[in-house]
């Protein structure tokens, strides 16, 4: 199976799907336990909730699973969050620190750097080049990063997880209209809440890509679970009724960030 499936858009934005992948080569399935083997961590069904909200938008999906290797973390094992509890590169427990592997079949690092190569590398050399190619036809490109997670997850962090997940890195990885635009449709978004730069602040691929004076601008989306699927347990089945309320106000989202791109605002030197 290819790593990465790709949808080639003109839209300036490019909807980066690192997480929603559940391939898992036998070779590495069998080495992991039963636990590991739920697939639990995984995005659910986030690229069927982002599918046709934007005309012409281009989507880079990862197919393999994020415990063959995290497409958003950093390449060379950095912990996104220092100080608090967080997956690597290659997972060894899932989000509830419960192990995920077989005894003494934990990835060595002859196994991080092959799946670096086979995987990860794959997922961001389609991505950086469908950044740049949109970047060449409008001089400014958004990436707008997908994902979501369980709302309750002590392991991880305290209470309930808001609905939408802003994350910029502080603001860093895009224009301040981005931010705004992300901010004012989630949190007017009646029945829903949202947080900016909260618990998830934007993964490694929003730090990586966004550099707004370079006209690349990145966010991140972290969606609570709950806001789409009927259960956030097995089998993490969608909603169709949650789904369809909250892509009223993703489609928003994505329209305003389209609009924003299209009219020059974001460009270096365009109108602020």
């Amino acid at each position: 199976m290819t790593p990465v499936e790709i949808r080639k858009g003109t839209s300036p934005i490019v909807l980066g799907l690192p997480h929603t992948g559940t391939h898992v080569p036998e070779e590495i399935s069998a080495r992991l336990n039963a636990r590991g083997l739920e697939l639990a961590d995984t995005d659910w069904h986030i690229h069927l909730l982002y599918d046709g909200l934007l005309d012409d938008a281009t989507t880079v999906r990862a197919t393999f699973h994020r415990y063959v290797v995290d497409a958003n973390r950093d390449p060379a094992g950095a912990s996104l969050y220092p100080g608090q509890n967080t997956t690597g590169l290659v997972p060894e427990t899932d989000f509830d620190g419960v192990p995920i592997w077989k005894d003494g079949e934990a990835p060595t690092e002859a196994d991080l750097a092959a799946r670096r190569e086979a995987f990860h590398a794959p997922y961001h050399a389609a991505l950086a080049a469908e950044i740049q190619r949109v970047k060449a036809i409008h001089g400014v490109a958004i990436l707008y990063d997908c994902h979501s997670i369980r709302s309750h997850i002590p392991f991880l962090f305290e209470g309930t997880l808001p609905d939408f997940n802003i994350g910029t890195n502080g603001g860093a990885t895009c224009h301040p209209l981005i931010e705004q635009a992300a901010v004012e449709v989630c949190g007017g978004a009646q029945g829903y809440s949202s947080v900016l730069n909260g618990r998830f602040k934007g993964g490694w691929t929003t730090r990586h890509y966004g550099r707004p004076a370079d006209n690349v601008h990145a966010i991140q989306m972290e969606l609570a679970q709950s806001t789409h699927l009927a259960s956030e347990s097995a089998p993490f089945a969608y909603d169709e009724a949650k789904a369809s309320a909250l892509r009223i106000h993703l489609k928003t989202l994505l329209t305003r960030l389209e609009r924003l791109a299209l009219d020059g605002s974001l460009v270096s030197g365009g109108n602020t």
